[in-house]
């Protein structure tokens, strides 16, 4: 039996949906009504899967408007184009796309996404404004040094000025939608107890993660992409890398990573022994990075904070 799969291929304009089961194709505006008619496309029948590539900001209404009522299944777009690859489709179009989507749906055995906590989309589009503004500073940072003019120095102070303001009001709300559900709000308790997390660090991992707590350290490790992949064939062995997983999250932990390994005596004394074994200090700051999402994720499993390990 065919298993109910619908494939969704995800643009800025369209909805391009595809049934593995009968085969039935359709296209639907990527608005407000488009999703309506998605729905009443799809039917009364709740299908098994329904697989969509992420695509950034194209897909947040589409989840929001699904995520509730229907077992979606969010995959990352180079998987699903190997897949296309692996089943001979060379061809790359909205509705061959939707088409592989759906046989992907029916071949492999697909999980549909946690639904998202409350406001979580709300929290991800205030984490994206920031990070925005963070490269934005530091544009005008490096531009001050090289400015000789009176008026473009003045203006520059007075754009730095206005994105620390900005910066504020982001970080207040954040807090506050943060604190908002009693769950997420000890998440970020406990990973503020840890030296090295600040509260933008715990807050960037909340919204960047929200499943922390729910994984074993290695899942952990590869969602944040800092599980190293072995490379070997036959008899020829490859050093290993990190590579995949989520950037944002990656990014938020290089930070107090530098911090952990000078003011975290557990992460000071790892960073300590693989610099003395002669390890290269960028490569021990990844796994500092890696140690310190494992230990995020295991202290909130075990709802407890952080404290130093007795001799």
């Amino acid at each position: 039996m065919t298993k109910d799969s619908i494939g969704i291929d995800i643009s800025k304009a369209n909805l391009d949906a595809h049934s593995a089961r009968t085969g039935e194709t359709a296209r639907f505006a990527n608005s407000p009504a488009g999703l309506r008619a998605l729905r009443r496309w799809i039917g009364p029948q709740r299908p098994d899967l329904i697989v969509y590539e992420a695509t950034g900001p194209y897909h947040a209404a589409f989840e929001r408007a699904l995520a509730a009522s229907l077992p979606l299944v969010k995959v990352n777009p180079l998987q699903a184009r190997r897949f296309a690859q692996a089943r001979g489709a060379r061809a790359k179009t909205d509705a061959v796309d939707a088409r592989m989507l759906a046989a992907m749906g029916a071949a492999f055995d697909l999980a549909p996404n946690e639904p998202q906590p409350e406001n979580q989309h709300v929290l991800k589009e205030l984490q994206i404004a920031r990070m925005a503004l963070i490269k934005d500073r530091t544009r005008l940072l490096n531009r001050q040094k090289t400015q000789t003019l009176a008026i473009t120095r003045r203006q520059t102070r007075a754009r730095l000025d206005q994105i620390k303001r900005h910066l504020a009001e982001l970080d207040t709300q954040v807090q506050r939608l943060v604190r908002q559900c009693p769950d997420r709000a000890r998440a970020f308790d406990i990973m503020c107890s840890i030296p090295g997390v600040g509260p933008v660090t715990a807050a960037a991992i909340v919204i960047e993660c929200p499943e922390i707590g729910t994984m074993t350290p290695k899942q952990a490790a590869s969602l944040a992409g800092l599980a190293p992949m072995t490379r070997q064939s036959g008899q020829w062995r490859g050093k290993a890398f990190i590579q995949g997983g989520r950037k944002f999250l990656r990014d938020a932990l290089y930070m107090p990573a530098l911090v952990a390994a000078r003011y975290n005596p557990d992460l000071k004394r790892k960073y300590n022994a693989m610099i003395g074994a002669g390890k290269p200090p960028k490569l021990a700051l990844t796994a500092l990075m890696r140690k310190l999402i494992e230990l995020a994720n295991t202290l909130i499993k075990h709802d407890r904070k952080w404290t130093p390990k007795t001799a």
